[in-house]
């Protein structure tokens, strides 16, 4: 799950010659674990380009402060009533809308669905489905700093 500089650099040239770079499509409603497919990149290089405008300074910091964001909002879900983990999700998959870690973004939205439904077996379920996601984007994050 390599997150190369080049990758980024060139990924307007990528999109307009009309590649995916297998970015996750937008899905409504409820998340699924098929939409949480394990090939996809953990950040779609082309979103991230896109809102940084290609600057490798700013993608870099938009990556390290969505690391930090996760990992402070996945340990407030941890210490929070239900209400408290909906809005810690809804926070979390905003921030993942934003760097384009689409599947964080679907995982967060189950936790939030799941919280706002009461239902503790899904929500449990849904917040490791959640923290293996956050793990996986970090991991990624990580990778693609240490490359620059």
């Amino acid at each position: 799950m390599r997150l190369g500089r080049k990758s980024a650099r060139h990924a307007k040239d990528l999109e307009s010659e009309g590649a995916t770079m297998g970015a996750l499509p937008f899905v409504a409603g409820k998340s699924s674990n098929a939409a949480l497919a394990v090939d996809e990149p953990a950040i779609d290089l082309v979103h991230l380009a896109r809102k940084t405008l290609g600057d490798p300074s700013l993608e870099a910091e938009m990556l390290e402060a969505f690391g930090f964001r996760a990992t402070l909002l996945m340990l407030r879900m941890q210490q929070a009533a239900l209400s408290g983990i909906g809005a810690a999700a809804q926070a979390l998959n905003d921030s993942a809308r934003n760097i384009g870690a689409w599947r964080v973004a679907l995982a967060a939205e189950a936790v939030k669905l799941a919280a706002e439904s009461g239902a503790e077996p899904e929500l449990l379920q849904a917040v490791d489905q959640l923290r293996i996601v956050v793990k996986n984007a970090r991991a990624a994050i990580a990778e693609f700093l240490r490359t620059d």
